[in-house]
């Protein structure tokens, strides 16, 4: 499955900015808001807050270039940046399970096996823009991570996507739920609160993939939301999460039902 870290070429290339606490140069930051303006959307009071984050995780995580990248500091602070937005307020602490994040210039092809139910092994490759691990590095396409924003009318980020998979998997499951504090919009235990949440987005879910599915096969109203997401209720909540922060506004009006929800999850002080 992770066929991808044996293409791995030299060690750490820390830059500049990176390790012990050094702090961001003010070009290269106010450079990355610009190229990536959903950074401090509707968040222009939080910037000082995501800034700090920035530079802590810096100083804790290890980038390595794959394929013959060299990692700059751009790059270094472009994934960075788009990585602390989901724990802009829940903290680096839901990250505390890697270090290494992998960087490729473009897509890696991925040798996967599926078994089937006659037994036998089918073996392909996959084409992937980013992979998350349980308690594993993250693989990340720079090509894919420089297109983040709105792709046509979609929203896309891939780092987003990714860093999402890592909260899913904060208690080892990809079932779409990163674990919830008992107290957890109003719920009195964790389990209540895993109920009510998984409630909600299978819910969605759902509603979600009847429309990819009348938008394929029967040339219906494309979805805002990639189709991918239909491919399983872990990739909505990654794609969702997607949406959610590159475009707030319209995932309001897309999706009012999960709103709520993220509302609670991301933004708890």
């Amino acid at each position: 499955m992770w066929r991808w870290l044996q293409a791995l070429r030299g060690s750490v290339r820390p830059g500049p900015i990176q390790g012990h606490g050094k702090p961001i140069p003010d070009a290269l930051w106010r450079a990355t808001l610009l190229r990536y303006p959903f950074l401090l959307d509707q968040r222009a009071h939080e910037e000082q807050r995501l800034r700090s984050l920035c530079m802590q995780f810096l100083d804790e995580k290890e980038f390595h270039g794959a394929g013959g990248l060299n990692i700059s500091d751009e790059i270094a602070l472009a994934i960075t940046a788009q990585a602390c937005l989901p724990v802009l307020h829940l903290g680096l602490s839901w990250y505390d399970d890697f270090v290494g994040i992998v960087v490729h210039p473009g897509e890696v092809l991925a040798e996967r096996e599926v078994l089937d139910e006659a037994g036998v092994i089918h073996r392909y490759k996959e084409a992937l823009a980013g992979e998350a691990m349980h308690q594993g590095p993250v693989m990340l396409s720079w090509q894919d991570v420089q297109q983040a924003g709105q792709d046509g009318e979609r929203p896309y980020n891939v780092v987003v996507h990714e860093f999402a998979h890592k909260l899913d998997l904060r208690d080892g499951a990809a079932d779409a739920c990163p674990p919830l504090p008992p107290g957890f919009m109003g719920a009195t235990s964790a389990r209540q609160a895993r109920r009510a949440w998984l409630a909600v987005l299978q819910t969605e879910y759902e509603t979600f993939r009847e429309r990819a599915t009348i938008a394929e096969r029967f040339s219906g109203t494309p979805t805002w939301l990639d189709p991918y997401a239909a491919s399983a209720i872990d990739e909505f909540f990654a794609v969702a999460c997607e949406a959610y922060f590159v475009d707030s506004r319209r995932f309001a009006t897309e999706h009012p039902n999960l709103l709520p929800l993220f509302d609670a999850f991301f933004k708890a002080a």
